[in-house]
């Protein structure tokens, strides 16, 4: 039975730490890790080299995290996002040419 210490204790490390304190990509990467990590950890069935891969992905990962900078917004949440007007004026735009073909048709 492999001996799954390690693998408790750097879970316990990354989930001690606090989201908005690193970029949101890193910070999913981590998540990730710690997903599967816990899943190797709760199955009495892993082997000891699902334990040791699950320690080096999340050792990795934690290695990984780049903190945020100052100044940078990429861990805040947007909003009035303005994507979707583009979107919408296609959409609308499409609709509109397909209209006036649909009556062209019909005459």
């Amino acid at each position: 039975k492999p001996n799954k210490d390690l693998l408790a204790d750097l879970i316990n490390k990354a989930n001690g730490l606090n989201s908005a304190s690193y970029t949101a990509k890193t910070w999913a990467v981590l998540e990730n890790e710690v997903i599967k990590a816990q899943a190797v950890l709760e199955d009495p069935e892993a082997s000891e080299a699902e334990v040791k891969a699950a320690e080096k992905a999340l050792t990795k990962a934690l290695e990984g995290l780049e903190p945020v900078k100052a100044g940078d917004t990429t861990a805040s949440v947007k909003t009035g996002d303005t994507d979707l007007l583009g979107i919408f004026a296609s959409l609308s735009m499409l609709s509109l040419a397909g209209l006036s073909l649909l009556r062209r048709k019909e005459d």
